[in-house]
């Protein structure tokens, strides 16, 4: 099993796992010619994908998904609450989920499972080959129980560290992004990124990846310094999802 970010941020999300023969793409907020450049760094096409998993109807997070469907044929599954508030236009083929019950997609085991965040139906995702667990978080104002238990025990992780909150507080988005970005329906900072990594299990973790980092109100510096005191404890380094570029992959074992 292995995973790799194609981009993370305000600006567009992609990851792709792979699990045996089946590789799925999580969200798709870039044009197909750029997703086809990012998919070219790990030389593949769109042909190459089985699925596309959609977390939420955020442009940064769907923009790219109904024309990806309709140019290649892939199968797009999302939630009826997502699907019924998306402007993508058709999907070659929509395959609904629950946000509560786990599914599978040809060799990928999917648990997805509820965040807050001002979505309609918003979920993130813990995907298996049924041995090897990698836990996905971003897009979420608050850690919940649910969540923790969710996440407790994987082997890997991608984690939203989206802002530092002074910077939030001193930056150039109005009062009112602010509190949204900052609110319990937001998203998550660097501050709940570290929280959250004291409250699961950590032994079997072997990548961590902080993701959606904002460009504007946080920046790498800031995200190690708030993770630094989780990571003495953990198994692993941390590694950071970029925003312009490809990232390679990580194999998990």
């Amino acid at each position: 099993m292995r995973f790799a970010s194609l981009g993370s941020g305000s600006r567009g999300n992609a990851t792709l796992i792979e699990v045996g023969e089946t590789r799925v793409l999580l969200d798709c907020g870039f044009s197909c010619a750029e997703l086809e450049k990012r998919l070219a760094c790990l030389q593949l096409v769109p042909h190459d994908l089985d699925a596309v998993l959609v977390s939420h109807e955020h442009a940064d997070h769907i923009s790219g998904v109904a024309r990806l469907s309709r140019r290649f044929g892939i199968p797009v599954w999302m939630t009826a609450g997502t699907e019924a508030v998306h402007r993508g236009g058709a999907l070659a083929d929509w395959r609904c989920f629950s946000g509560h019950a786990p599914f599978e997609i040809g060799d990928v085991q999917v648990a997805p499972y509820p965040v807050p965040h001002d979505a309609r139906e918003p979920c993130q995702f813990v995907f298996s080959d049924g041995a090897i667990r990698f836990g996905v978080l971003t897009d979420a104002g608050s850690v919940t129980a649910h969540m923790v238990r969710a996440l407790s025990g994987v082997d890997a992780l991608l984690l939203e560290c989206n802002h530092d909150p002074r910077m939030l507080a001193n930056g150039p988005y109005p009062r009112s992004l602010q509190e949204r970005v900052g609110g319990a329906y937001g998203h998550l900072s660097n501050q709940q990124a570290a929280e959250m990594l004291e409250q699961i299990d950590t032994d079997r973790l072997q990548h961590l990846v902080a993701a959606h980092v904002s460009e504007k109100n946080n920046c790498v510096t800031l995200v190690r310094q708030a993770l630094s005191s989780a990571m003495l404890r953990l198994p692993c380094e941390l590694s950071v999802a970029q925003q312009d570029s490809c990232g390679a992959w990580y194999a998990i074992r």
